[in-house]
């Protein structure tokens, strides 16, 4: 069998269903770190905050190292250290006494992975030879969902069947994906996405207002996503009190879902929609989700509120992704690294400003969920303003 770019979308695919375990698998355990291994809110939140801090810095210094050593060998050492972190994951909390410390290692772990793959798979994808970039992207970016939807519906059946105390072999079993990906990646073309010497400058790129308006989306659109994606799971358990399985299926696997079918509607329809205006109607709907979720005495609507947000954010990442690689074409891996940088300052923003609120209302996750409706704010003025700056 030939290998060509097809198959190299197929990495890429992948590699964002590896970046949708090394976001999503530990919140699932939220709940069970804190009942069955004493580990307080606060440093639960922290867990989050680290993961996309993490990522962050790596988004930050990747530049000056994914162009000298290439997108191939990044890639693949983007999930080496995937997979090396949930392993750790599921064997470092059993051989000490204080679990957290070992916890928070093997975030870090796979944090790197989870960064470099955050930077580099849309720029392995936008340079593939392939026509129609925005419905690609769109249709890339909509894996991160499917493989929300799987690591909540697998990780569900599996602590269902082998108990809640088996969760550490489940992470040891997440690590073979990003481990077989590894090897995939090695077997495919990539190409580089801007020849050498030819993309712009940081100079250049943060000179450009609308560049800058470009970061605050990015910014916004992470918060406004994972705010609710991170929490979604144990507002469902703790604030609408359903057991777990119910819990992670209806909260963080209905988000996912409605993301995924914004994202492959908007692969299929994305040549006629006018993305500018699609982000300001999202942010409306997302703030109207955050305000229901927070507010709404019935719990079935709290519910839909959780599943409209999933619907608004969408297209929000691959939609700012594609809207900058069409307005900046010789960005380069620069651009991408800076605005996936952006975007996971988003990430993180949004469900630690969540959890710190949460904490300071006495654990009331709603207030915390309330106060996070400040992100899709932010994401609509700055949509707004990016007509001006095109002028």
């Amino acid at each position: 069998m030939k290998i060509g770019y097809n198959h190299t979308l197929y990495a890429c695919f992948l590699g964002y269903i590896t970046q949708a375990v090394v976001n999503n698998f530990a919140p699932l355990l939220f709940i069970i770190f804190h009942e069955q291994l004493n580990i307080p809110l606060e440093q639960i939140t922290l867990l989050v905050t680290i993961n996309f801090l993490v990522q962050l810095l790596v988004d930050f210094i990747s530049p000056f190292f994914v162009d000298r050593i290439g997108y191939k060998k990044s890639i693949i050492i983007a999930h080496v250290f995937s997979s090396a972190g949930l392993i750790a994951l599921g064997v470092l909390p059993l051989m000490a006494e204080n679990a957290f410390p070992m916890i928070l290692f093997a975030v870090i772990i796979y944090a790197v992975g989870g960064g470099i793959i955050e930077v580099l798979i849309s720029p392995i994808a936008e340079a593939c030879p392939t026509d129609n970039k925005a419905s690609v992207m769109s249709l890339l970016h909509s894996f991160y969902c499917w493989g929300t939807m799987g690591v909540v519906i697998i990780s569900t059946l599996f602590l269902s069947i082998f108990g809640k105390e088996s969760w550490h072999v489940l992470s040891c079993i997440w690590a073979l994906l990003p481990a077989f990906n590894a090897v995939f990646f090695a077997l495919v073309p990539v190409n580089r996405l801007t020849e050498e010497n030819s993309a712009m400058s940081l100079k250049e790129l943060f000179s450009k207002r609308a560049f800058i308006i470009f970061i605050f989306l990015m910014i916004s659109a992470g918060a406004s996503e994972q705010a609710m994606s991170q929490w979604a799971s144990y507002f469902v358990e703790s604030a609408l009190g359903v057991p777990k399985a119910i819990g992670d299926i209806t909260g963080m696997c209905m988000f996912s879902l409605m993301m995924g079918i914004a994202r492959v509607g908007h692969s299929k329809f994305g040549d006629t929609l006018n993305l500018r205006k699609c982000l300001i109607a999202s942010g409306i709907l997302s703030v109207v989700s955050y305000i229901t979720v927070a507010l709404s005495p019935y719990s079935i609507l709290s519910l839909i509120g959780c599943a409209l947000c999933g619907l608004s954010a969408g297209i929000l990442w691959p939609g700012v992704f594609s809207m900058a690689a069409k307005h900046f074409p010789k960005g380069g891996t620069l651009m991408f690294a800076y605005l996936a940088l952006a975007g996971d300052l988003g990430c993180s923003a949004g469900p630690t400003l969540t959890g710190f609120v949460s904490s300071a209302f006495a654990d009331n996750l709603n207030t915390g969920l309330l106060a996070a409706a400040i992100f899709p704010l932010i994401l609509i003025i700055s949509a707004i303003s990016l007509k001006k700056s095109q002028s």
